[in-house]
């Protein structure tokens, strides 16, 4: 079943304020309220859609976030059932140093479409469009995965570009990588925006790999699934209180592997706006006291749509 493409111009305008939100905290060193106005501009957004929604992903359990945790009931409630996938500012280092690529991002299925995963750490890999199905697999040696790609793209390891999450848990990735001379592109926060880049035009990555937000995962699952990329991902639970979490969501194999045909079942929108200046798109552009500029990457499967939406609107 397809989703409506109304919903495709109501969720920009979710991301777009959430980013607004934000963006007044750049470069004051205050990630929490940063995070904390994206929050409230994007429930506010939400509310005034024409849904019964339900976060499925958002910032915490009822317990732990005062707005846009995880099962609240969003929109009019007059409506369809959607899930929605909320990360109203990835990025809330970048944003408080002011620093490239913080962005506002949401996903949005038809209810059950989406999976719930639970705020723990999530390992994946993930390559662009036009490979053999199925290709990578995580349970394969890194040298393994390379050697794969690197033949089915007709090339060699050595050419191949690979992004990974500066993180001292990823030391022996990295040093497979270092053997075998694939060139690394490395981040320091926002994994959403490192695994898109394996089927963005603008960039030179090869794959994607490593370890990251399991929220985070599934977020870049639906932008991978209307551009045809690959992803596998499985969920790391380090303590029985994340066992607990992932139980609770529904999931009981806790080791299975999860291809993005299991995060993400049918159609799916997808949107992210900049807040800072980044790889992928522009931040929030100030004009004047009362308008302001905000760049979209905006997805929707079934109709086929990729675009970039700039708009121009009222504070």
């Amino acid at each position: 079943m397809t989703l409506k493409n109304i919903y495709l111009d109501q969720f920009i305008k979710v991301a777009e304020r959430a980013a607004y939100g934000a963006s007044k905290f750049r470069g004051k060193n205050d990630k929490i309220a940063a995070d904390q106005a994206a929050v409230d501009e994007m429930r506010t957004e939400i509310n005034k859609i024409n849904i019964k929604g339900r976060v499925v992903i958002g910032e915490g359990e009822m317990d732990e976030a005062p707005m846009l945790f995880i099962g609240e009931n969003v929109g009019t409630g007059i409506g369809e059932e959607i899930d929605i996938a909320v990360d109203p500012l990835e990025g809330t280092n970048f944003t408080a140093k002011n620093l490239p690529n913080a962005i506002s991002v949401l996903a949005v299925t038809r209810k059950g479409d989406l999976l719930s995963a639970p705020d723990t750490y999530m390992e994946k890999i993930a390559v662009g469009p036009d490979l053999p199905n199925n290709l990578l697999d995580l349970d394969n040696s890194v040298e393994k995965n390379i050697k794969l790609l690197a033949e089915a793209k007709n090339t060699q390891p050595h050419k191949l570009t690979a992004c990974v999450l500066k993180r001292s848990r990823h030391e022996k990735i990295i040093q497979s990588l270092e053997k075998l001379n694939v060139k690394i592109n490395y981040i320091q926060d926002g994994d959403v925006t490192g695994v898109i880049s394996v089927v963005d035009n603008n960039s030179n990555t090869d794959i994607y790999l490593g370890v990251g937000g399991g929220p985070e995962g599934v977020l870049a699952a639906a932008a991978l699934d209307c551009l045809g990329g690959q992803m596998q991902t499985r969920l790391v639970l380090s303590d029985d209180a994340e066992v607990k979490r992932a139980k609770k969501l529904g999931i009981t194999d806790l080791k299975r592997k999860y291809n993005i045909s299991d995060m993400v079942k049918d159609d799916v929108i997808f949107c992210a706006t900049g807040v800072t200046d980044g790889d992928m798109l522009k931040g929030i552009n100030l004009i004047n006291d009362n308008e302001f500029e905000a760049t979209t990457f905006a997805l929707h499967k079934s109709q086929k749509i990729s675009k970039i939406v700039k708009n121009i609107i009222k504070k």
